[in-house]
């Protein structure tokens, strides 16, 4: 069933303060979700200013440390097969730890991840896997030209679509057609068959894999030195002015693919045409820099538009990591480890994206199995959290209602805090407060006496979120 955007709104900036709804908005497209304390603070900003915040922040942050085996070869293991799943391993969670703590540069990656798609299973190397890692994050706001350059030459991707047998005697076609169909231009937009053969003959050369898991250069002897013909143009085209060309030649297509993805990922799934041709007008303009797009679309009034919220289906990991980044949860190994592994089970396993088309997305996530394995993971979170921390829903409740012994009022903050667009009816929100009740008698309510430094209160308030986290509305962003 086609999905219709109902938003209105232009790309012109959101004028006035933010509410509480709009700051979790923003915090749950640019990112992971808000810790309280930065739902607080929003709400003193204005979208200009949070957005500049929020998107300088992510272009400060450094580049994670590197691994000890980010420039391990093969001949420096001493077993291949066992400590490579273990740095893989290792890495994926570091991966999940810096998207519970960084949150909008690790959501930019992933959604890049998903775009410039490889598979570790075809490449096998954790050094490629790590340097390939790195180029998502350095690049996440930066010039697309530039990191679309360089994502061809990274030798996870070089194997992983063929370049790496790409060469004069016999041309791989395998890059030259994603380049266009998935990572430019769109499928079947702006080029030919013979686009592509002649493509791959300028992509050919990048097959200097002499050690196994090391870098792979240029071979000069292995590059079609002829004429090419692409786009009409016709020349002894390389790798550089392959590129050169396509960003020169296409660049309104480019412009326009690109934004149209950023938009649907990031605000509606139904593509609003005339935003993003805007949108796409800032982005040639700029040579392609990513961060200008970003500040115009997240400050715009379009974004904020009551239609845009709560209308993208939660990735898996977004499910996971907003919950413990909106609650507050305090984060040790097991529960960065449970979401590492609760993304396997959930089908979005990092460094695996199922195709090389990357994760559907959106309404893809959700099926009876895999919404029956969400509610599963957010149980093991929210009652491991119940038995080693139990006070921690006591202070979340005091902290969002103000220490209120009204639990209607309660079940209504927790609802409206923890979902998009809070709950449709009155019954649902009365629903909710009998959650909350749980087994204390009602006199206790009636008379008062009951209140939040009450001994039940942390399983009151792990079961009311539990009750939230079984409903539709909260697989929604």
């Amino acid at each position: 069933m086609p999905v219709t955007n109902c938003a209105n709104g232009t790309l012109a900036p959101y004028v006035g303060n933010l509410t509480q709804d709009q700051v979790l908005h923003l915090y749950r497209r640019m990112g992971f979700g808000a810790t309280p304390q930065q739902v607080e603070e929003g709400m003193t900003k204005s979208a200009s200013d949070l957005v500049d915040q929020i998107l300088d922040e992510a272009l400060d942050l450094p580049l994670p440390t590197a691994p000890e085996w980010a420039d391990w070869l093969i001949s420096d293991y001493d077993d291949f097969n066992e400590q490579r799943q273990e740095q893989v391993i290792s890495w994926i969670l570091q991966w999940v730890r810096d998207m519970i703590s960084n949150g909008f540069r690790e959501k930019m990656a992933l959604f890049w991840h998903s775009h410039f798609v490889t598979r570790f299973e075809s490449y096998q190397c954790p050094s490629q896997l790590y340097q390939y890692h790195k180029l998502l994050q350095q690049y996440a706001f930066g010039n697309f030209k530039t990191f679309t350059h360089e994502m061809g030459r990274t030798p996870a991707m070089l194997v992983f679509l063929n370049g790496v047998q790409n060469t004069n005697i016999e041309p791989n076609e395998n890059y030259a057609r994603e380049l266009f169909e998935l990572f430019t231009l769109g499928q079947d937009n702006g080029y030919t068959q013979e686009d592509i053969q002649e493509a791959a003959r300028a992509l050919t050369g990048w097959v200097g894999y002499f050690s196994p898991c090391g870098p792979i250069g240029f071979v000069n002897v292995y590059h079609d030195d002829g004429e090419k013909t692409v786009f009409g143009k016709t020349g002894n085209w390389g790798y550089d002015e392959l590129h050169d060309i396509l960003f020169e030649d296409r660049a309104e297509l480019i412009a326009k693919y690109i934004c149209g993805k950023l938009y649907e990922h990031f605000v509606h799934p139904q593509m609003d045409d005339a935003i993003v041709a805007e949108l796409a007008t800032t982005f040639q303009e700029s040579g392609f820099e990513l961060a200008p797009v970003i500040r115009q679309l997240f400050k715009s009034e379009h974004f904020f538009d009551t239609y845009v919220s709560g209308t993208i289906v939660k990735s898996p990991l977004d499910c996971l990591i907003s919950f413990v980044r909106e609650s507050g949860v305090p984060v040790n190994e097991e529960v960065v480890e449970g979401i590492g592994y609760l993304g396997f089970n959930l089908g979005h396993t990092l460094f695996s994206p199922v195709d090389v088309a990357g994760w559907p997305g959106n309404r893809s996530w959700m099926d009876s199995n895999s919404l029956t394995g969400r509610w599963q993971g957010l149980d093991f979170i929210i009652f491991y959290i119940y038995e080693n921390q139990p006070e921690f829903f006591r202070e979340l409740a005091k902290s969002l209602t103000d220490s209120s012994n009204d639990p209607y009022f309660i079940a209504q903050v927790f609802a409206d805090y923890f979902l998009s667009n809070g709950l449709y009816s009155p019954e649902m929100y009365d629903s909710a407060a009998t959650v909350l009740k749980w087994e204390v008698p009602q006199n206790y309510f009636d008379s008062g006496d009951w209140n939040l430094e009450w001994d039940t209160v942390p399983i009151q308030i792990a079961l009311l979120i539990r009750h939230f986290a079984r409903l539709p509305e909260f697989q929604m962003q």
